[in-house]
């Protein structure tokens, strides 16, 4: 459950606070070493997030979004190594970029209102001049993808229906547009062939069931004809891309086994035979435009490897020295003459690289980092794994803080959003302002997490609250065993799904010291009645994972911590988005109220211009200064 922006607002701190519980003075770290260097959340947050890595229509320079100003805009990275050129210029709400036109420097980009996730898809025309090409109020829209013929792209929008995406061609010479595609019965939009012909579409049966249809937009009827998962029982599919020349459809299956592999659909023969496999989820696959290298990621251990391949010759592609760090988002020039793509790891964030094909070395464009904190005071993490209450093995990443070498220090149980998410490895400037300032970090892969196989994956299907949150329980006894953790000072933090298992170990257990919860669901009987409308296509798997209200309620309601505020006995903080759509500010507004009724010590931090997420820089930093005086207080 993620989502960004909005206007500008008043950051607003509520504090609620118990009679009979006196508010502690604060408190520093008593285990920080002379020696080692600790940073500011300000120092940490003056890393840049960038992403996107279009190249355009010359090979003069890539079009990314960037949040340096403080919120994301859209900026022209010149291929040169020459200075950047913003391409907007907004302060209220995030620019997401999506591409350049095909043969001029127009751009395509996303933005929504205050964090809301309605989306507009929009044009920044040559002239500077912004046309918003789906105009209208409670309306959410997605890119998805350019003709062959660089004369046309595809929209979808839930304009007609609020609960289905319809798809629409559009002009590149005037915007003007047509729907090629009218969805009534709930599928979800996949991919269009690269010749305009073929578009790709699923249907959710539940969260294990799925199946895959073909539609020729060329036909009279376009209806839909299912080529897979049909007639088979617990068969997940999902659409990765088309071939170039688009004979063929790549997509993900995980009938073979345990794992997610890519399968490829010919669509003159009707033939299904096994595109890549490997023993980890393959997460995706697309080619370059010309064919002529494929890259596909493989999720292996909560990290991403990509495997990019020469189609002509077969062989991985070759590629010169690089630093440390794991590359993402991978693109290449309408030729294949040179490739963009991102370097990232826990310690160091995303940064951009150019590579021409046979050159000697890569070049650098971008510095995200902050040149005044040293690589070296900050900590890589370890996957490690423990035995849970049925001896199953519970995977996570570890992060041991430079004070754990002189002493033992607290510790924090982070756990993911979903459910079924993953924590993977990469840089997050909580994680490590946290981390630095000593306190260990555990990130979670409680049972019911992707990546691990599918029997892993629905493990924890209508177990919420009990078997998950037991898994959390048991992250805490590994961590007691460890010999530089205080054992007495461990505590459990998250967002969204995380967030709600952190307020149902809050609640249920008495466990944990501490609680932070960001944005997470306390009450499940609400949530899933109120889920978007958008979310129509989804709905069934959300109900085979987590129960349907209607007949279910009893349980839901039972696993809801807001019931159960009572119960709660050690401190908590609440962290909200005051726009978000998916956990709305009631959730968190009555579990404060139940926390705070029963005399515990609860503290809320409310954001009035963020949704599902935060993503203005000034916000982020407010919230991880607070988790760390939280924690300074609290967790000591």
């Amino acid at each position: 459950m993620k989502s960004p922006t909005t206007k500008l607002l008043t950051l607003t701190f509520v504090l609620f606070l118990a009679a009979c519980q006196p508010h502690k003075p604060a408190t520093t770290p008593q285990s920080i070493a002379d020696d080692i260097q600790t940073y500011t959340a300000e120092e940490f947050y003056q890393t840049t997030s960038v992403f996107g890595s279009s190249i355009n229509h010359d090979n003069s320079a890539v079009l990314v979004s960037s949040d340096e100003t403080g919120i994301f805009n859209a900026y022209r990275v010149p291929l040169d190594g020459s200075a950047k050129q913003a391409l907007t210029t907004s302060t209220t709400e995030s620019i997401y970029v999506n591409s350049w036109f095909p043969n001029d420097d127009r751009i395509l980009y996303n933005a929504d209102q205050g964090g809301d996730e309605l989306d507009h898809v929009y044009v920044r025309n040559l002239d500077g001049s912004i046309v918003d090409l789906t105009p209208g109020d409670n309306l959410k829209a997605l890119f998805t993808g350019w003709h062959q013929n660089d004369q046309q792209f595809f929209i979808a929008t839930n304009e007609r229906d609020p609960k289905f995406f319809d798809l629409y061609r559009y002009q590149v010479a005037d915007y003007s547009r047509e729907m090629v595609y009218q969805n009534s019965t709930g599928f979800q939009i996949g991919a269009i062939s690269p010749n305009g012909q073929w578009l790709a579409l699923s249907k959710t049966n539940s969260n294990a069931d799925s199946d895959l249809y073909i539609v020729d937009l060329n036909s009279q009827d376009k209806q839909p004809t299912v080529i897979a998962g049909h007639g088979y029982d617990d068969v997940a599919l999902n659409v990765f891309t088309f071939t170039p020349d688009s004979q063929q459809l790549i997509y993900g299956s995980n009938m073979m086994g345990e794992f997610n592999q890519a399968v490829v659909y010919d669509l003159a023969t009707q033939a299904h035979g096994l595109s890549y496999s490997a023993d980890w989820d393959v997460s995706f696959s697309y080619f370059s435009k010309d064919g002529k290298y494929r890259v596909t990621g493989i999720n292996q251990d909560a990290q991403t490897v990509l495997d990019i391949e020469n189609t002509t010759t077969g062989q991985p592609m070759q590629l010169p020295e690089l630093p440390a760090g794991d590359l993402r988002g991978v693109n290449f020039s309408k030729d294949s003459s040179l490739m963009v793509f991102y370097l990232n790891s826990d310690t160091s964030p995303s940064n951009l690289y150019t590579y021409n094909m046979g050159a000697d070395a890569a070049v650098r464009l971008t510095n995200t980092g902050n040149p005044n904190i040293d690589e070296n005071n900050l900590v890589a993490g370890e996957v490690k794994r423990f035995k849970s209450f049925d001896g199953l093995d519970i995977p996570g990443i570890l992060y041991k803080p430079k004070q754990a070498n002189t002493q033992k220090v607290p510790a924090m149980i982070f756990i993911h959003g979903g459910p079924g998410g993953q924590s993977r490895f990469g840089y997050s400037a909580l994680t490590q302002h946290l981390v630095n300032n000593g306190y260990a970090i555990f990130k979670i892969n409680n049972r019911g997490s992707s990546g691990y196989g599918k029997t892993f994956f629905h493990l924890d299907d209508k177990k919420h609250g009990d078997h998950d949150l037991k898994d959390v329980v048991y992250n805490k006894k590994y961590l007691q065993s460890l010999d530089w953790v205080d054992a007495d000072n461990i505590g459990v933090m998250g967002g969204s799904y995380g967030g709600y298992l952190t307020m149902a170990a809050m609640a249920y257990t008495d466990e944990f010291k501490v609680g932070i919860n960001i944005f997470g669901v306390t009450n499940w009987v609400r949530t899933l009645k109120s889920i978007p409308p958008y979310w129509e296509s989804f709905r069934k798997s959300l109900y085979a994972e987590l129960g349907d209200p209607a007949t279910d309620e009893a349980r839901l309601y039972a696993i809801s911590p807001v019931n159960f505020g009572h119960q709660v006995k050690s401190p908590v903080l609440v962290v909200q988005g005051a726009n978000d759509p998916r956990v709305l500010q009631i959730e968190s507004d009555e579990m404060v109220a139940a926390i705070r009724q029963a005399g515990t010590y609860v503290e809320y931090l409310l954001f009035d211009d963020e949704g599902h997420g935060f993503s203005k820089k000034e916000n982020r930093i407010a919230a991880s200064n607070k988790y760390l005086t939280f924690l300074d207080e609290f967790l000591q």
